[in-house]
């Protein structure tokens, strides 16, 4: 029987659908590489090997070695051949003199320089045959339940993530408990292939790099900013009628304001470095959130009891200095914009605000099909307070609210510790996609603390200055990443109304160009958006090819079409409509559109 091993000795039945058990088990696979790695690159050092949210991961020394993708079918073999062996997952308490010497001995220094942080008496290895790893456990029982492997991908990563340091080799890979797991998996990234949206963004013709204008810095080609431009307006309208108030702020700050928000102590390694002016001998950054400067514009002016709340509403662009090995795509980029807004409002007005809120994200989720997700609540880590600011008793209260509100609104919850922003807990909507990956999307988050930091008030109306409370939420998340993660769930056969180009008329010959230019005319005054494809191409390649761009309605237009005023009609997918009037095409568009905004 598969079971999990603790430090203490206790074991509990392995139940793979456990989401902690399946943590030890990938962590268990982790230790399991670096034994294969271990017999095929002697001599090789490793520095750590978590479990991740899809697999695991090792970073390696292969001192001067290199692996390729051709190396990892190698060790994927080596590490079946252990696992066949069934060698038990046993743990060892000791000393921190023992645990240093005896990677010293084995010119480890990424584990000695673990060890040399860590408490004497709280030191534990764990052995797998005749491999031995610094860790605090669990594991399941034996190497006998990994029943299959695929390590998936190599990358480079820096030493305790600083860029001074050794860069490793990171080697990622997956495991199952059996090898149908396995071949489902295989299925589905097959499917995820299909799906990628830098793929689907290239044959939309939506957005492209430069690495002339740097990496990680997306170009929207014009049917993309169409297309963000549109989810823009949709928020904005509902914003409107929540009350929201647009602003607009700067993309660059002084560097005070982000060490009075904290910004500059939490995200300060992962800022581009300050733009000095000599001549004022002053520091700016690029900002790395809009949140401290919403805090300014709240205090340009007394605030009363009356004014409140108050809901300032930015698509604001940010920025922040990822590593070029995390860059992916739109969803891990150094220059993105979020749906960013910042409710300034009295204590007792902030349940039903934060609930309102939840209301505009279920509506996003609802119009846009993303009919699968959970609201995790993402609270203090209670063991590692000191990475947080504020009091504990704003803590509390911030976290009360947030688990009230969910359970007023019956959201389906779960709890993370260690997931909450550095100023405040939230609520994360965890949504799965068409393929059943999980996405975070949308977030809403109480803060006491900068409300603090920036001296914010207003005047109760017991005549006194009180505090507001401030909520941060995006139901988007950012522009960039909520269009990468529709894409793919929607394999960028996107919603009628979202889509950039509705319609594509194919004439026939260029005989009916004519017939063709004054359809797109009559569809785009009513505002359908129509273009012609009258290139030099056969019919067959003009229809395959705005297949491949998604154009949901492909229109051939000939003779006949001309005579009776009408069009041949296939949607998306090869689906035949078959012929109509103009007119009777032009209702069947907008009654869609209709539909789809009316849910």
């Amino acid at each position: 029987m598969a079971y999990i091993k603790y430090p203490d000795g206790t074991n509990k039945p392995f139940d793979w659908e456990n989401a902690d058990d399946k943590k030890v088990f990938w962590h268990s696979s982790s230790h399991l590489m670096a034994q294969a790695l271990e017999a095929l690159y002697p001599g090789v050092k490793f520095g750590i090997g978590p479990a991740v949210e899809n697999g695991f991961y090792y970073d390696v020394d292969l001192g001067g070695r290199t692996i390729t993708e051709a190396d990892l079918a190698a060790i994927e073999k080596k590490m079946m051949e252990f696992a066949k062996t069934k060698e038990t997952f046993e743990c060892k308490m000791v000393s921190k003199e023992e645990a240093l010497k005896t990677f010293q001995e084995k010119g480890d220094e990424y584990k000695v320089e673990l060890i040399s942080e860590l408490e004497d008496g709280k030191i534990s290895f764990y052995s797998n045959g005749d491999y031995t790893d610094l860790c605090r456990g669990p594991h399941i029982s034996d190497t006998s339940i990994i029943k299959a492997v695929k390590l998936t991908a190599i990358a480079g990563a820096y030493w305790r993530g600083d860029e001074k340091r050794q860069q490793l080799t990171r080697i990622y890979g997956i495991s199952f408990p059996k090898a149908s797991l396995l071949e489902e998996y295989n299925r589905l990234m097959e499917e995820a292939k299909k799906r990628d949206h830098r793929l689907i963004g290239k044959q939309m013709e939506l957005f492209t790099f430069s690495q002339r204008v740097g990496a990680g810095l997306p170009l929207w080609l014009p049917k993309g900013a169409d297309l963000r431009g549109r989810l823009e307006e949709f928020l904005k309208k509902i914003q409107k009628s929540y009350g929201y108030l647009p602003v607009i702020t700067p993309h660059i700050g002084n560097k005070d304001l982000y060490v009075t928000s904290g910004h500059y102590a939490k995200y300060g390694k992962d800022s581009f470095q300050p733009i000095h002016t000599p001549q004022e001998g002053e520091e700016y950054l690029l900002k790395p959130m809009n949140c401290p400067h919403h805090c300014e514009i709240y205090r340009s002016k007394p605030r009363s009891y009356k004014d409140l709340p108050l809901r300032f509403a930015e698509f604001g662009t940010v920025y922040r200095y990822e590593q070029s090995g995390e860059l992916h795509g739109l969803t891990r980029v150094r220059s993105f914009t979020q749906d960013d807004a910042h409710l300034f409002c009295r204590p007792d007005q902030l349940k039903e605000e934060f609930c309102k809120v939840i209301d505009i994200i279920l509506y996003v989720f609802k119009t846009l099909e993303f009919k699968d997700y959970t609201a995790q609540v993402s609270l203090r880590d209670p063991k590692n307070t000191e990475k947080y600011i504020g009091t504990d008793e704003n803590w509390a209260k911030a976290e009360s609210a947030i688990v009230e509100a969910a359970q007023e609104k019956g959201l389906p919850t779960v709890v993370e510790y260690g997931e909450a922003a550095f100023y405040g807990p939230k609520l994360d909507f965890m949504v799965k996609d068409a393929i059943g990956r999980k996405w975070q999307l949308g977030t809403i988050q109480v803060d006491y603390n900068l409300p603090e930091r920036f001296d914010l008030e207003y005047t109760g109306s017991d005549d006194k200055p009180h505090r507001p409370v401030m909520i941060h939420r995006a139901p988007f998340g950012s522009m960039e990443r909520f269009v990468a993660v529709l894409l793919e769930h929607t394999a960028g056969k996107l919603p009628l109304w979202l889509t950039p180009e509705q319609v594509v008329i194919i004439p026939v010959s260029d005989k009916f160009e004519n017939y063709a230019s004054k359809v797109a005319e009559l569809l785009n005054n009513a505002d359908i958006r129509a273009s012609v494809d009258s290139r030099n191409e056969t019919m067959g390649k003009r229809i395959r090819e705005n297949e491949m761009k998604r154009v949901p309605f492909i229109v051939i237009v000939g003779e006949k079409e001309e005579s009776d005023n009408a069009v041949s009609v296939r949607r998306q997918g090869g689906v035949n409509e078959g012929v109509m009037s103009v007119d009777a095409f032009k209702e069947l568009v907008l009654d869609e559109v209709k539909q789809q905004l009316n849910k």
